[in-house]
């Protein structure tokens, strides 16, 4: 009895942490977030690695609105190993007030993730983008590149929150897609 309690308790910790939708602690999202502006494709110009996007180039994602008020996400990237395109899509939702950019995503059933946009510039070019903790960061932009400068200060940003910016995967893209 006492081994079950122990998996249960583990369990339960690893599912809480795993589908988290808050923000990582001391990092502020974008507010007067308008989600109209943030439709479309975004580019994958950086990330922290993960299995699920392992191997993927030219990583864009897609957001259009859904008819029940929620984001739909298609995620898109080419996986080199296999020589095919791999797709996913998803739903988002706010988590509070929609002029927050703090979101739950799920890809996976009823199990959500936070996407939280925390630095985005005024014309919605450009946005770095956190999960519910520091393992997950990406740096997103409307073209397949952007300029050193852009780079170099979403990457200080980032690094200011604490995030392990030498583990970045810069993302190949083609010019035209």
């Amino acid at each position: 009895m006492r081994f079950w309690s122990k998996l249960c308790v583990a369990l339960s910790a690893i599912i809480s942490v795993a589908c988290s939708v808050t923000p990582p602690k001391d990092i502020k999202v974008v507010d007067n977030f308008d989600s109209q502006r943030y439709l479309g494709t975004w580019y994958e110009i950086a990330r922290l690695d993960h299995r699920f996007e392992r191997g993927l180039e030219q990583v864009t994602a897609n957001y259009s609105p859904r008819a029940d008020g929620g984001l739909k996400v298609i995620n898109r990237g080419f996986d080199t190993k296999k020589q095919q395109w791999k797709q996913s899509e998803g739903k988002a939702y706010f988590i509070g007030s929609p002029q927050m950019a703090s979101l739950k995503v799920s890809f996976f059933g009823p199990f959500y993730g936070g996407y939280n946009v925390i630095d985005l510039d005024g014309e919605y070019r450009y946005a770095l983008v956190a999960g519910p903790n520091r393992d997950y960061l990406w740096i997103l932009s409307r073209t397949p590149t952007i300029d050193t400068a852009t780079r170099d200060r979403l990457v200080q940003t980032a690094k200011g929150y604490g995030f392990d910016t030498a583990a970045l995967v810069w993302v190949k893209q083609h010019p035209a897609q």
